[in-house]
């Protein structure tokens, strides 16, 4: 139990502890903080206090304006780092508790914040992990018969994704411009985005990099995963369509990526973790990993479009092994494996977390998703996203 109030209903319990990077009106700097019930904890405010073996060396970290530099320290840090503040926010220390003036300066109300996106990201690769996914935009563009590709069975398959189109929730998003082919017996065109599409996706921040020749073995993968963020990979399906074959997506997928801006330490998830899925064929010996590192957590999306009073419900998963078919240490073991040194923080996403329900609720479009009733007169639906909308 926390000394600072929180909800029961809050996201930002004391097990919880995500970090991110803030600004206010008052101090415009983006600086790490912390999340606790409706507040966030400044730790650059009280980064003295840092004072474990590992951190009382290393305390200008959570002086800086992303996470990249404490992410690099590695597990050892971040347990220390952990451990330390649910001590400094519990309800029997007293150090910060009892000491207002330090209060005063270390809290800010978390609706008064500008949150900023947590870390530069170097690199971002997406992952393609959910079979239900997989199977529904197979038969999208290629048909039920060829569906899945035989590599899927046996490799995590993604592809490099652009890292300076990575932003934080809260960000507009641009419909993109772009070559689509939607009559195949006439010419291609040119326009705007027409099936503008929104992904389900968790995605997983890198800390400690590796040397240049020096893969990361499996069994040591998750000593490199600092935490996760939801993820929503927006696509141009029409413009992806087009332009995918035969070297993948290109400016159907790089537009824009959006992602939550608190960072969920691995170490806050570990109690909801279940056993990997079963993996049929059995994985080649370098993605074999028994560590159980897929996670119980519930997942949903709500949409408010232009016009709607309210948000509504449009889709509810889970990150349970059964909607997918990697885990995380195997899709950073192919990222990393390879001679390419790689710095702090790499970003890999899980592709689409999809339940087993036709794609994007739309069947390719083909069927409108009714929203609720915001007035007598007037049901909306969608098919996909339109221009006006918040997700």
């Amino acid at each position: 139990m926390s000394f600072v109030a929180v909800s029961e209903d809050s996201d930002f319990p004391i097990h919880n502890l995500p970090y991110g990077v803030f600004s206010t009106p008052g101090n415009p700097r983006p600086r790490i903080g912390v999340a606790i019930g409706d507040q966030i904890l400044d730790l650059s405010v009280i980064k003295h206090l840092f004072t474990g073996p590992v951190l009382s060396k290393q305390q200008d970290v959570f002086d800086q304006p992303t996470l990249n530099s404490f992410m690099g320290l590695g597990q050892a840090a971040w347990k220390e780092a952990r451990a330390f503040l649910h001590n400094l926010l519990s309800a029997s220390h007293a150090r910060l508790r009892d000491d207002a003036e330090l209060r005063r300066r270390a809290f800010a109300a978390q609706d008064s914040a500008v949150m900023h996106l947590p870390a530069t990201i170097g690199d971002y690769t997406d992952f393609y992990s959910s079979r239900q996914h997989a199977t529904n935009v197979g038969i999208m563009f290629r048909g039920k018969d060829k569906a899945l590709m035989p590599n899927w069975l046996q490799l995590p398959v993604g592809y490099h994704g652009r890292a300076s189109s990575v932003v934080v929730s809260g960000t507009p998003i641009r419909r993109p411009m772009g070559q689509m082919s939607p009559d195949d017996s006439k010419p291609p065109v040119y326009g705007a985005c027409k099936l503008l599409d929104m992904e389900l996706e968790m995605a997983f921040f890198v800390g400690p990099g590796n040397n240049f020749g020096e893969p990361i073995p499996i069994s040591r993968a998750h000593e490199h995963i600092f935490g996760m963020v939801l993820m929503n990979d927006w696509s141009a399906r029409d413009i992806q369509k087009w332009e995918y074959v035969p070297l993948g997506p290109f400016l159907g997928k790089s537009f824009g990526t959006t992602i939550s801006p608190w960072v969920v330490p691995m170490e806050a998830l570990m109690p909801f973790a279940v056993p990997n899925p079963e993996q049929d064929p059995k994985p080649l010996p370098y993605l074999r990993h028994d560590r159980p590192y897929t996670f119980d957590i519930n997942l949903s999306v709500t949409l408010k479009g232009e016009g709607m009073s309210q948000a509504a419900t449009i889709c509810k998963s889970n990150f349970k092994p059964r909607r997918t078919c990697r885990h995380f240490p195997q899709e950073l073991e192919p990222a990393r494996m390879h001679p390419a040194a790689r710095q702090p923080p790499g970003c890999p996403g899980r592709h689409g977390r999809s339940a087993p329900s036709p794609l994007g609720c739309s069947e390719r479009g083909g069927v409108s998703l009714r929203l609720p009733e915001q007035s007598r007169s007037w049901a909306p639906s969608r098919v996909f996203t339109e221009h006006v909308s918040v997700l």
